[in-house]
Parts: C-alpha cells; structure tokens; sequence
C-alpha cells in the first residue's frame, strides 16, 4: 500500500509539474530568456531591387464569401507585382468560389487558377500548386486570412539572411462577441503569437507557424504527405530539420475573424490534434536530446500541450487512489478541485441560455473543450485517418 502510495503521489504531482510547465512555466521562462534579444536584423530594404519572386499559394472549397476580398487585398501590396504570382486550387467548390475567381483572373495578370474536380484534400492541392510553382519563396495562406499592404515585404524581407527558412505572420483577430468563445479564441492566438516570436528570437526555432500566414524559403520547402491532415506543422518542422531558422514577425500583419461557435471550433480541433500527432511520429527525431533548443521548444510548447488531456486523466486517477489509501486532506482538496471546477462547464451552459455571459467561465469552458478536443483527435489518430478532405469554418461576408 505504501509503494502504492508513493508511486500515485508522484503521478499526481508530476503530471500536474507537467501541465503547469507547458501552460505556465514556459512561456515564463522564454519572455525572460527573450528579453535582452532581438529579431534577424539581416533583411532586404523596402522596394530593394533584389527582392525575390514570391509565389503564394492558396487551397479552397466553398469560399464564394471571402474569395473576393482575399485576391483584392492580397494584390493591394506594396510588394512589386511583377514579382508575385498567386496560385489558387479549388479542391471540386460547388458554389460561386470558381466563377469568382475565374472573372478576377481576368483583372490579375498575376492570379493563377487550377480547378479540382473531385475532393483531393489541402495537403494534396497545395503540392499540385507547388509543383506549378517556380519562385525562390513561397507564401502559404487561408481564404479568410487578409493582408495588411506591407504583410507580404514583412514576411520576405528575412530571407535575405540565408538562415531563415520560414517566417510566420502575426495573425491578429478584430474584433470578439461575448456570446460564444471567440474571446478565448483571441486571447488564446495573441499569446500563441507573442510564444512563435520568442521562440524564433532565442532558438531561431518557432514551432509551427499559423496556417494562416506564413512564408516559406524553396530550398527547405517539403509539402505534407497527402495522408497528413495539418500540412502547415509539417512544412514548418520539416524547415527545422533541415536545420534553417523558422521566425515570427509580428509586423506581418494580417486579419482573420476568429470562431465562435464552440461545436464549430471543437471539430476543427479535434481534425488539427490527429493530424498533429501525425506530425509527432514523422518529426520524433527532434524530440531528442530534449535539453537542446528546437527540442526543448517542441516538447514544451507542443508536445506537453498534446498530451495535457491523458495528463488530467491520470492526475485525476492518481488522486483517487490516494483519497481511497487514506491520504490527507491536501488530496481531498485537490480531489475535488479536479471534479468540481469541470463542473462549472455546467454553469457556463446554465449562464449562457438566460443571456449571462462569465468571462472566467468561459475560459473554463474553453481549456476543458479543446482538451476533450484534443483526446478525440488522439483517438482517431490512433484508430487511422481516413480521410483529408475539410470543410471550411463558417465564413462571414467581408464588409468592404
């Protein structure tokens, strides 16, 4: 019973060590370590002669809502225009999104566009894209990510320094209603956005840039495998292992109207966290030694984060064995902190249908959600993907 103990004892507080490292320690540790850097100061000038091609490449399905406003901000550039060409597939869209962009191509010597007609997946109508592509820098972009005039130059301008491999925008949310988790959302992407940017400044090691925003150098460019369901983590670790820096610039700016809708956002997440530990098998090379920089990064950044849901479960189980052996009242606190603070989901629900809305709360509500997310994800993963075809979040008509 005594080992029994002991063995739970250090179950229960090592994994709470572990969550509370990649939550909480981390990000600590990383602000301090970054404050005294700076950022790749080896850059290309505005409107230098020698800034390179940039080939930007964009996959949709359905996007009639947003296509529009995307190809026109993307082209209202400061970015030299003969030197961008913007490749779109349309993974088989059954709406407007083809005739939209059919009729812009017209407009945009520069728009290149390639139908689909059956579902192929992102991952497999980005690499088609690529093949087609030929600049020395390619720029990986969503259909509801909008540019800001200078977004483009930001994120290329690194690639003078021939280190840098891959450089990840700084995706920036609007605006937040109060009734459902778009708040979370945007709390949640600012902090991940400022983690990305100290990563890239100490180690030269951002891991994994948004999906969203990002510019990548050729030499180091491997597209996913078409049975990989997050292409973008795989692009950015691939640049990793080829041994280039991946940074975050966060004066890339662009826009993106974050989700609100909790079932929405939880299907999303749940696709994105069995894709991720597809991920994590490819790239488990870099995972050791575990002390060293893009290591260290990727564990406590990501690879704790992803575990976090079987971390809870066990810290849980381990809590119960030591209430059950008799152990002190430290453990039937801590017992019920884990039982009843889940619980408060409950009231979040009861709050929210009479028109009440807790902030606290509903960040309860959204730690829990996307970690029970993240489970499901794992279980699919483990079951086998079957499929990488996706269905857009739900799109709002741009306000012009």
């Amino acid at each position: 019973m005594l080992m029994l103990g002991v063995v739970a004892a250090f179950m229960l507080w090592g994994s709470l060590l572990l969550v509370a490292h990649t939550y909480v320690l981390f990000p600590l540790l990383l602000a301090r370590l970054a404050r005294s850097r700076h950022q790749n100061q080896q850059v290309y000038a505005p409107g230098a002669p020698d800034l390179p091609a940039v080939d930007i490449l964009l996959a949709v399905y359905n996007e009639e809502l947003v296509i529009e406003e995307k190809i026109r901000s993307t082209f209202a550039t400061t970015y030299p225009l003969d030197k961008l060409t913007f490749y779109i597939g349309s993974d088989n869209s059954q709406d407007g999104t083809n005739s939209l962009v059919q009729r812009l191509a017209q407009e945009y010597s520069g728009l290149q566009f390639r139908p689909f007609r059956q579902r192929t997946g992102k991952p497999g109508v980005i690499e088609a894209l690529g093949q087609e592509a030929s600049a020395p820098i390619l720029v990986l972009t969503d259909a509801n990510v909008f540019f800001a005039p200078d977004t483009i130059y930001q994120l290329v301008k690194h690639f003078c320094n021939p280190v840098v491999g891959q450089v990840g925008g700084n995706i920036i949310n609007p605006e937040h209603r109060r009734e459902g988790i778009s708040g979370q959302e945007k709390a949640y992407l600012e902090r991940e956005n400022l983690i990305k940017f100290q990563e890239g400044i100490v180690w030269g090691a951002m891991i994994g840039a948004f999906g969203g925003c990002f510019a990548v150098r050729r030499a180091c460019y491997h597209p996913a495998p078409a049975s990989f369901l997050v292409d973008d983590f795989f692009i950015s670790m691939a640049v990793l292992q080829d041994g280039y820096q991946a940074i975050n610039e966060l004066d890339a700016v662009c826009y993106e109207d974050v989700s609100d809708r909790l079932p929405e956002e939880f299907r999303r997440k749940a696709r994105i966290s069995a894709g991720n530990f597809q991920n994590l098998l490819a790239f488990r090379r870099l995972l050791w030694p575990p002390w060293h920089g893009v290591s260290f990064a990727f564990w406590s950044h990501k690879v704790l984060r992803w575990l976090t849901p079987l971390l809870l479960v066990l810290m849980l189980l381990a809590n119960a064995v030591l209430v059950a052996l008799g152990a002190g009242w430290v453990y039937r606190l801590t017992l019920l902190g884990q039982v009843g603070v889940p619980l408060l989901l409950l009231l979040d629900v009861a709050l929210r249908r009479v028109g009440t809305h807790s902030r606290l709360l509903r960040f309860i509500t959204h730690f829990y959600s996307m970690n029970a997310a993240l489970f499901v994800g794992l279980w699919r993963f483990l079951r086998g993907v079957r499929s990488t075809v996706w269905e857009p979040t739900q799109r709002f008509q741009q306000s012009k």
